[in-house]
């Protein structure tokens, strides 16, 4: 088979890794790619046209393709692919309005009793601002639209809250903002793939989405992950139950197919898991901690899912775990520093390095994003797979490196590891 990954980013690096392991692929082709998946791939110029992508792909004649990111997904990549009789592992423009529209996503929980925070949908500053001042602090301040994880807004005073509203509210093309109420609780991913009618559950994970330790600094697209998070069989059968099950038979009952992956961004509340966030794509950095943990076939399973034919599989999952450090550029997330020149001496065993934000210039690496490389480590137990990833980042020559000290703080604390 010829395989595409679509995306330049880690995650799309971790599927790349994972699809050249397959016995079905013959070839690897990735859309835009970055430095680190040229070994695997022939890299694709792509400058973000979805339908000049399906035509190329069609002439190219091939046979799978995995979209990593989010955006070509909402501008309705999957939907060009699938007009060429092209198989594609990725939902359709429709359903990937589950992220592309946290505003849409509210409502489809709302009609189908999937638990979630309260929350009102704004589009008019004032009614906004008043609406502040009548809920009051601690208050979530999302925008509705895609922000590639950055543009949520924990607000502990008002003043905070009300500049987020503006920020969102008042740019020249209009926006919608979603408020809602602050839950209490450990954060945690489920991703599940899913062909419209069988759904099957990944291995429970958590990202850290601020830019310092102990979750302080802005709010970034992912500092790192680790995987599995010691999240109780009970729980996990709830997030099913109660959240993937009626997410995905709620969009059939709307005329909505949904074939890919599913990210459930979790709030462990006392009263049981509620919904933060779905995504309609893997989770980066979550990806790059669970895709080493997968032993079934990613190939296989995405060819199954693109078809419809996931029913009666079971995954097989690698014992252990494995955590993922970030390595961001310094100035991050406001303004990373680009063409720092890196060397990344090749990893001892039970360490992997992904690349994000890579590219080569002269025939030098060079940074080119704000989240530059991915270091995962992996173990029998997450304090050893945390060990191995700390114990090699010294190696990496990367001036500045910008990267959280305390990944799986949380996880460990839970797992009494």
């Amino acid at each position: 088979m010829k395989v595409l990954v679509v995306g330049g980013g880690g995650r799309e690096h971790a599927l790349l890794w994972k699809a050249a392991q397959s016995p079905l692929v013959e070839r690897l082709y990735a859309a835009p790619g970055n430095a680190g998946m040229e070994a695997l791939a022939e890299l694709v110029p792509w400058g973000g046209d979805v339908e000049a992508l399906a035509d190329w792909a069609l002439a190219e004649g091939i046979d799978l393709t995995l979209v990593g990111p989010e955006a070509p997904l909402v501008e309705g990549i999957a939907d060009a692919f699938l007009e060429r009789g092209l198989l594609v592992f990725g939902p359709t423009q429709k359903a990937a309005m589950i992220e592309g529209s946290k505003a849409f996503a509210k409502g489809l929980m709302e009609r189908y009793g999937i638990p979630t925070a309260r929350h009102r949908v704004f589009r008019e500053p004032l009614e906004a601002l008043e609406y502040l001042e009548e809920v009051g602090v601690p208050v979530v301040v999302k925008d509705s639209g895609l922000a590639a994880g950055k543009g949520v807004t924990v607000a502990f005073d008002l003043h905070q809250a009300k500049q987020a509203v503006a920020n969102i509210l008042n740019r020249a093309e209009g926006g919608e903002v979603v408020i809602e109420e602050y839950l209490e609780g450990e954060e945690a991913t489920v991703l599940a793939l899913t062909d419209g009618e069988t759904i099957l559950p990944l291995l429970p994970s958590q990202d850290h989405k601020r830019l310092l330790d102990g979750d302080q600094g802005p709010m970034t697209g992912g500092m790192g992950a680790v995987a599995p998070y010691p999240m109780d069989g009970a729980t996990l059968r709830r997030v099913e139950e109660e959240i993937l099950k009626p997410l995905i038979a709620g969009l059939r009952a709307e005329g909505v197919v949904y074939r890919g992956v599913v990210y459930a961004g979790l709030m462990l509340t006392r009263e049981g898991p509620k919904v933060l966030e779905f995504n309609a794509r893997f989770g980066d950095p979550e990806a790059q901690a669970l895709l080493p943990l997968l032993e079934s076939d990613l190939v296989e399973l995405a060819l199954r899912v693109a078809e419809g034919r996931l029913g009666g599989v079971e995954l097989s999952w690698k014992p252990g775990a494995a955590a993922c450090v970030v390595l961001a550029a310094p100035g991050y997330p406001e303004s990373p520093r680009k063409g720092i020149p890196l060397q990344v001496p090749e990893p001892p065993e039970g360490v992997l390095v992904f690349h994000a934000g890579t590219r080569r210039e002269g025939g030098v690496l060079v940074s080119a994003g704000g989240r530059v490389l991915n270091v995962v480590g992996l173990g029998q137990d997450l304090r050893e797979a945390l060990e191995r990833a700390y114990a090699y980042i010294p190696r990496v020559g990367f001036p500045g490196a910008v990267y959280r000290r305390d990944i799986g703080f949380r996880a460990l604390k839970g797992s009494r590891a």
